[in-house]
């Protein structure tokens, strides 16, 4: 059996997302233990110019969702961008990682070679030659870049972070 589509999507988003979560809800362990306003690791920034913490996890969620829903057509519903705790972005990824397991293999079937277009934004469209490239290209570079911004917003903020954090559970072993 050659590797697919489903297997190249939904086995890293899931990880990460699953990882995400984890690192959340240590964030949220951390803000009780230190007596730190959660709103503080929230709206954190490694510059002005940059999303806060919030923003960086919603992204993450929105790219997983949309990047799947894509390539397979399939039709999942919009998340607003609405939270406000760490336990509302804990859910908005468990409501993802719902929405991605609710995806069936089969319909992935073409993905890898099915052109794309999509305007993520009024006035902006984005091209892809093929779902390979879109996923290889675009969809998971962008979501690794959000879940790796998140993980260094929270250890900038002095979250007892490592590696294993970061990678989760990626389905090997050690020894």
């Amino acid at each position: 059996m050659s590797f697919s589509m489903y297997q190249a999507s939904i086995k890293p988003l899931t990880t990460g997302l699953n990882s995400l979560r984890s690192i959340l809800l240590k964030a949220a362990d951390y803000a009780r233990e230190k007596n730190i306003d959660e709103t503080v690791l929230l709206n954190s920034r490694l510059f002005p110019d940059m999303f806060p913490l919030s923003k960086q996890v919603q992204i993450a969620c929105d790219m997983a969702k949309n990047g799947v829903s894509r390539l397979t057509e399939a039709n999942l519903p919009s998340i607003d961008d609405t939270e406000s705790t760490i336990e509302e972005l804990v859910k908005r990824i468990d409501t993802t990682l719902g929405l991605l397991a609710g995806i069936d293999e089969a319909r992935f079937a073409g993905s890898a070679e099915r052109a794309l277009s999509f305007n993520p934004a009024p006035n902006f469209s984005l091209s892809f030659p093929d779902g390979k490239t879109y996923l290889q290209g675009f969809v998971l570079p962008n979501f690794y870049f959000h879940v790796t911004t998140a993980y260094n917003l929270l250890r900038h903020n002095g979250l007892a972070l490592g590696k294993g954090d970061f990678l989760g559970n990626f389905g090997g072993s050690m020894g």
